[in-house]
């Protein structure tokens, strides 16, 4: 099996890094939900929104049940990608409830809708995730206007308190628990190669990944284990944390394309996305080749994540998402319009090489012949 690069190693190294852990309180658990009304006191919330996707409304409101009198309503109102008319919409219902915190219940999505919430208008949020995307650790908003997601980092939109209960998530379903996953992995991924990873970050996001791919295929064999599924918040958790503190790169810039102007769906995006980003992007980021290698215990790691989801059941092209050739010159556009800091220089040559692969589902490998090498980070 490959072993990865030692961390220690890479603190010899003598880079200069700056580290910022998130501020944001955790409470972890089986059963911590019964623990929400204690954390809403401490916070000195009297009246507050309970925030949910129209599909977990149930869940909304058994969480209004217990904040009791503190609960001023539920808002079952949030959707995927965060368009603005959304926030409008909960703006004004936060308006007419004099709400002075928030609780999202959910996924990303809610708690997309919560971080819009907290940027119009300083309204603060205590989320309570059910799926693993990690984006209740990071100060990271999306939003989406005529077909474009705008994102942006804002130390407001950050969750005063997280509570991680892994008794929630026992009834999410295999394949949305895999591509929440994924998300989530792709988070930790790009900060192994960002050029603001630091120690820390290095040593979370090798955490998080090994503590995902352990977790994932526990859940796809027996989906009820509640040590599988703490597993995967716990990687949730330092995944997220990871995004928090380093910069995104190419995988994020496409998925927000992707997401934002073709509506293909955000966690199965990453997951079929994300093995051709690192085919594309590994050979100029030595550390985080190796570190991703020894996790998946291949010398080809974007093959091995690739073969990885086929295996529990998600979605390997973009084809199968909707996305099609004709679709990739306009993908590409947007992404050399506005590119990220990335280890590979971007060419609409090699964008064009990874989407098209992408989009038929081949086998991620096809990338590594298909340009040559230059490296612009270290």
């Amino acid at each position: 099996m490959t072993t990865g690069p030692a961390l220690l190693d890479r603190l010899a190294e003598d880079r200069a890094f700056v580290a910022a852990p998130s501020a944001t309180r955790v409470v972890f658990g089986a059963g911590t939900l019964a623990v929400l009304p204690e954390e809403v006191d401490r916070l000195g919330w009297s009246r507050v929104l309970v925030l949910c996707t129209p599909g977990q409304r149930a869940l909304g409101e058994r969480v209004a049940g217990l904040l009791g009198a503190r609960c001023a309503g539920v808002h079952a109102g949030a959707v995927m990608h965060v368009p603005v008319a959304s926030v409008a919409s909960a703006r004004t219902v936060l308006d007419a409830v004099a709400a002075d915190g928030c609780v999202a219940v959910g996924g990303g999505s809610t708690t997309g809708l919560a971080k819009g919430l907290a940027l119009e208008t300083g309204t603060p949020y205590l989320a309570v995730p059910t799926t693993y995307s990690g984006s209740e650790m990071t100060p990271v908003w999306g939003l989406t206007r005529d077909g474009a997601k705008t994102t942006g980092r804002d130390d407001r939109v950050r969750a005063a308190t997280v509570v991680y209960d892994p008794q929630l998530s026992t009834g999410l379903p295999v394949a949305t628990s895999v591509t929440s996953g994924v998300n989530a992995l792709a988070h930790a991924a790009e900060a192994l190669y960002a050029p603001d990873a630091s120690p820390l970050t290095d040593a979370t996001a090798t955490a998080g990944v090994q503590a995902l791919l352990a977790a994932l295929p526990r859940l796809a064999a027996d989906p009820a284990d509640v040590a599988g599924r703490a597993g995967a918040l716990a990687a949730a958790w330092l995944c997220g944390s990871c995004l928090a503190s380093t910069t995104m790169g190419l995988h994020h810039k496409l998925c927000h394309t992707l997401g934002g102007t073709f509506a293909l769906p955000h966690a199965e995006t990453h997951t079929a996305l994300l093995p051709y980003a690192l085919a594309f992007n590994l050979p100029a980021a030595p550390f985080a080749a190796g570190t991703l290698a020894a996790a998946l215990g291949s010398d080809a790691p974007a093959t091995a994540l690739w073969e990885l989801t086929g295996r529990l059941g998600a979605a390997t092209s973009l084809g199968a998402l909707g996305l099609s050739v004709d679709d990739v010159p306009a993908v590409v556009a947007a992404a050399l319009a506005n590119p990220y800091a990335n280890p590979r220089p971007l060419t609409a040559a090699g964008l064009t090489a990874l989407l098209t692969a992408a989009v038929a589902g081949a086998d991620p490998a096809v990338l590594a012949d298909e340009l040559p090498l230059e490296v612009c980070h270290p």
